[in-house]
């Protein structure tokens, strides 16, 4: 390689609030960086080839991995919303390498089933400070991720770690604590976020482009899975405007081309309300640097109040409609039992653990027992847990 390359330089269309690869403030453990990434992009590729990355492919969005090839996944959520947070973040000139990266991690800390297995995860370790998947996901990044030779983690930069950390907003008021899941303090007992401020404005991106990806495409696999039709859905006032528009124009169509045109739409809608609000957030606060963000008194990065509203009636319907369905509702209270099962016995037969996974917190007091194990059983997949539990629980079935 030729040595007269240059260190990564910013592109000069960001914006001055931007997150800039040469004012970064750089990783826990100290590396060379290298000439021809970004610290940025080291973070996206590293996030990309983890196994916590690969294993989304079989972690319940909404519909456990075997009732379709179809459906979301985390991993396709997290690539769809990827895409939408590079768009808004190119748009309004922020460094769209850290909302990809954020996009990218923010579910490792999911456990398998989705929301209703983290609702398990956190009943049984309430005795044990609790079970959260953001605190998780930072957990996994930092520590569970044992790929380098020099650290725990994948040593990702402060960045994408702080945005990672409060991307939904200030976790406590400076210098208290006591509130916060126990990782997130662990951790930043070592490596100061600063959680009591707002994260930069392309977590922000990322935190806003989740919500506009898992309610289009929950929307969209309810119609594909018979849960949803889109009779109801004409009664939310912008998706009637909008399945109105499509028939207008092309007629009838067959439900997944309908229902297809219908989700592309209300993205476009969601994402330049975005950016219009944004843009006017920004012209207000009058930023010059990205800490001028962090230290708002508002995120900077939001609906408008008319699409906030939009938002808050369509989880509602969504939850009435779709996540209680008697369908959706009897997967999750199978998910539930899985994954209570697989603590308990963890917990109290830990022997049972695999081999890899024999370290001395098995053998340490409760508290750092039930934290193991719950690494353990967040890390797992859908069908990973299933067949668990089928080993320990069925009696007929004697494979190890």
């Amino acid at each position: 390689m030729s040595s007269d390359f240059k260190l990564y330089e910013p592109k000069p269309q960001y914006a001055p609030y931007a997150c800039l690869a040469n004012k970064s403030r750089g990783r826990l453990h100290t590396e060379d960086e290298t000439k021809t990434r970004s610290p940025f992009q080291r973070d996206r590729d590293r996030i990309i080839h983890s196994g916590a990355f690969r294993r989304l492919i079989h972690k319940t969005q909404v519909f456990v991995y075997h009732e379709g090839d179809y459906y979301r996944t985390r991993l396709t959520h997290s690539i769809e919303v990827a895409q939408i947070a590079r768009s808004i973040a190119i748009v309004l000139g922020l460094n769209d390498e850290v909302s990809e990266s954020l996009a990218l991690v923010h579910d490792f800390g999911h456990t398998p089933f989705g929301h209703n297995g983290e609702e398990a995860m956190n009943a049984v370790m309430k005795p044990f400070q609790g079970f959260d998947h953001n605190a998780q996901s930072l957990r996994v990044v930092t520590k569970l991720e044992q790929r380098y030779a020099g650290f725990d983690g994948l040593n990702l930069t402060w960045e994408t770690l702080e945005g990672l950390a409060k991307h939904n907003g200030p976790l406590c008021e400076k210098g208290q604590f006591d509130s916060l899941n126990v990782n997130l303090r662990t951790y930043n007992d070592s490596h100061d976020l600063e959680l009591h401020t707002y994260s930069s404005a392309e977590a922000q991106v990322a935190a806003v482009s989740d919500d506009v990806a898992y309610n289009n495409h929950d929307i969209a696999d309810g119609v594909r899975a018979g849960l949803l039709t889109m009779d109801q859905l004409e009664e939310l006032p912008l998706l009637s405007d909008i399945i109105r528009e499509v028939r207008d124009t092309y007629g009838v169509l067959e439900d997944g081309r309908e229902i297809h045109e219908v989700v592309r739409r209300l993205i476009n809608r969601m994402v330049n309300d975005i950016l219009m609000e944004s843009k006017k957030r920004i012209s207000a606060l009058q930023p010059e640097t990205v800490d001028d963000i962090r230290k708002a008194s508002r995120s900077v990065i939001s609906f408008s109040d008319e699409m906030k509203e939009f938002d808050k009636r369509l989880k509602s319907f969504l939850m009435q409609n779709m996540y209680r369905h008697y369908k959706v509702n009897r997967m999750s209270s199978k998910a539930k039992r899985v994954i209570t099962d697989l603590f308990e016995l963890f917990q109290a037969e830990p022997e049972c653990l695999p081999t890899e996974w024999q370290t001395p917190n098995v053998m340490a007091d409760a508290q750092t027992r039930a934290r193991h194990v719950a690494d353990f059983i967040a890390g797992m997949t859908d069908r990973y847990a299933i067949l668990e539990h089928k080993r320990l629980f069925d009696t007929s079935l004697f494979e190890l």
